[in-house]
Formats: structure tokens, C-alpha cells, sequence
């Protein structure tokens, strides 16, 4: 093979490679952790680019001398050169230890320090605690410092609601498996483990756009729709987030008359076998119905994102979903153990478009 056929070779395989390379440097993609949006996430971006560009300037530095090495004391055809061996070189040895041992000192002082300040803990009047749980396949967000008029934390799932500029303390568990929880704007990755809490704090610079959320993502691969255990970080004022809960610590209301009672009297029938709400009833009393096995649907509409926020709510989806759930999310559904709280998602219970539309008119009502 000539020496150009080679080369050309060699470049059309190279060409793709390169690309790929090339193209997986953004920074901009919607889960990017070089965008951070918060001081811890901030820290740790500082510290990336510390180990980045140290990293740069040392592999350019080695591979300008060894490219100067092969150049300068190449074989060459009749010549009998024989470099000079440097072997027992005490200043060289001791150069290529203590210049490494440095480097290494630089780079591990601000990582251990990062480490220990991403761990710590926050305690204080100040801060927000929030219970997060794990379920394959959605996270559930709890409020314990707020309660409803049933005596029930506010609960939420799929999107999670946290003041600007707060210290926000995650403590964290499973249902089932072990997940991992991840907002890259905000943060680096923790386990939720089941049987066992884990913490991870939270503190967004400035509220995100209205219809911007921040995304999160489970990190630890949990099965059939790991791909699709999504969740949003909304980030509000402080007068937003206090709106917010009071809004969210109100029961819904059980409807009297039109489509919006069709729907309550088929959640009744087969939503509350999974999933809560906290209602007032038409004589005034309030009451927590269902069970606590799949997220809590008390002002459902609002949260703008369902299915593990892998969609927006609208009427359409909203009605695929009610059809047939396993069409728009892979699930499990045939091994559910309701006995035993054991759900891997919602089956096809068969509704017809009249309680479909029900339901729809009822979810709407709760926003």
C-alpha cells in the first residue's frame, strides 16, 4: 500500500473519532456541570478547571519532550550513536519525585477542602430541611417544617421547590433501590440508599426563569426507566416560596357536580389504591384518602411536570397516560405488591374516554 493510501486511511478513521471528541465538549446541554448555578457547584467547576488546565500543562510539556526525544536521538541509518545514559542521576531523580509530589500537593489541598465543605452538613434557623425519597421511577419531595390542616407534611413530587439563596439540607433515602440524586447546576451526586439517610445541601444563586426550571436526574442506574427518574429544581423568591406553600398546604376540593365528579368518583374507585390527597369534603371536613404508594396528586396540575417530569402536563399526554401509562414510560406494572408497598408502575386499568375526561376535569381543578 502506498504511503499516501495510508494516510488517507488513517485520517477518514481518525475524522469521526476527532468529531465525537469535539462534539461531547459542550457546555451547554440541559444537565451541563459546567454551568453551575449555585456556590457549591461553583466550587466544585473551580476546582475542575484547577485539575484541567494543570493537567493541560503538564501533558503538553511531556509530550514536547518526548516528541523531542524521538526527534533529537532517533536511530539513524549507518550511525553508531549510543545516547548518554542517564541512569543514577541523582538531580534528575530527585527532579521527576519532589516536581510530581508538588503538583499533586496542589492539586489535593483545595479537593480535600472541597470535599469537606460539599459534606458539611448546614444547621440553623435558616436553613430548609426537605425529605427525599427515591422510588423506582420518581422522586418524592417532602416538607416536614410545614404542615397541612390533616396534620400531613407537605408533599410533592417530580419538582422540587426551594427558596434563592438558602442553604437547602436534602435528607435523602429509598423505597426500594439504591438511586442517586443529581442537580449538575447545584451540585455533584449523592446516594439514596435504602434503610439508610444520606444529606446533601442545596443553594441556588437567583430563581430560575418562569417555565425554566433547573434539571435533575437519578445517577445510579435502577432498572427499566433509570432514563426517564427525572425530577426539576424550581427556585423561587423567598415571597414565591412562601406563596407557594401556602398554596400547596390548602386541601383540594371535592367537587359536587359536572365532569369534575365523574373523575372523583373513579379516583375513588381506582386512583387511591396508589396515590393520596389531602381534600376537603362539602361540609367543610378535611381528610388525607388513598395510600401513599405513588406521588401524592393534591394540586397535581400545577407542578407542570409528570411522570418522573419526564413530560409537561397537558390535556393529550395527560389522556395517553390514562390510556395506557406504559406507552409514554417504561414500566413494570404486572409486578406491582400493593400488600407489600412494592409499585413499578401504574397499569392500564382500562378507562373509558368518560372517566378519562373525568379524571383530567378533576387533576385540573386541583392545580
Amino acid at each position: 500500500m502506498k504511503p499516501i493510501e495510508r494516510r488517507r486511511r488513517r485520517l477518514f478513521v481518525l475524522a469521526p473519532i476527532l468529531g465525537l471528541a469535539i462534539t461531547s465538549c459542550s457546555g451547554s446541554g440541559d444537565q451541563s456541570a459546567l454551568d453551575p448555578k449555585g456556590p457549591i457547584a461553583r466550587d466544585i467547576d473551580n476546582l475542575w478547571l484547577l485539575v484541567f488546565w494543570i493537567s493541560v500543562v503538564i501533558f503538553v510539556l511531556v509530550e514536547a519532550a518526548l516528541l523531542y526525544a524521538i526527534r533529537r536521538f532517533r536511530e539513524r541509518p549507518d550511525e553508531d550513536f549510543r545516547p548518554k545514559q542517564i541512569h543514577g542521576n541523582t538531580r534528575l531523580e530527585l527532579m521527576w519525585t519532589v516536581i510530581p509530589a508538588l503538583i499533586l500537593a496542589v492539586v489535593a489541598v483545595p479537593t480535600v477542602a472541597g470535599v469537606f465543605n460539599v459534606r458539611e452538613i448546614p444547621e440553623g434557623p435558616g436553613v430548609l430541611e426537605v425529605e427525599v425519597i427515591g422510588h423506582q421511577w420518581w422522586f418524592e419531595f417532602r416538607y416536614p417544617a410545614y404542615t397541612n390542616a390533616a396534620g400531613e407534611p407537605l408533599t410533592t413530587a417530580s419538582v422540587l421547590h426551594i427558596p434563592e439563596d438558602t442553604k437547602v439540607n436534602l435528607v435523602m433515602t429509598s423505597a426500594d433501590v439504591i438511586h442517586s440524586f443529581w442537580v449538575p447546576a447545584l451540585n455533584g451526586k449523592r446516594d439514596l440508599v435504602p434503610g439508610n439517610t444520606t444529606n446533601l445541601t442545596l443553594i441556588a444563586d437567583d430563581p430560575t426563569p418562569d417555565g425554566d426550571p433547573l434539571p435533575g436526574q437519578c445517577a445510579e442506574y435502577c432498572w427499566l426507566a433509570h432514563a426517564d427518574m427525572r425530577f426539576k429544581v424550581d427556585v423561587d423568591t423567598q415571597a414565591e416560596f412562601d406563596a407557594w406553600v401556602a398554596a400547596e398546604l390548602e386541601p383540594v376540593v371535592v367537587p359536587t357536580a359536572g365532569a369534575e365528579l365523574e373523575g372523583w368518583e373513579t379516583f375513588q374507585a381506582v386512583c387511591t389504591a396508589c396515590h393520596q390527597a389531602t381534600v376537603s369534603q362539602p361540609d367543610g371536613t378535611v381528610e388525607t384518602v388513598g395510600v401513599a404508594l405513588a406521588p401524592n396528586l393534591g394540586h397535581f396540575w400545577g407542578r407542570g411536570y409528570f411522570a418522573g417530569a419526564k413530560y409537561e402536563i397537558t390535556d393529550d399526554l395527560m389522556a395517553q397516560w390514562l390510556d395506557n401509562p406504559s406507552d409514554l414510560k417504561p414500566m413494570d406494572p404486572d409486578r406491582n405488591d400493593i400488600a407489600n408497598g412494592r409499585v413499578l408502575g401504574m397499569p392500564d386499568f382500562g378507562l373509558d374516554a368518560a372517566q378519562i375526561d373525568g379524571l383530567i376535569a378533576l387533576l385540573k381543578s386541583w392545580e
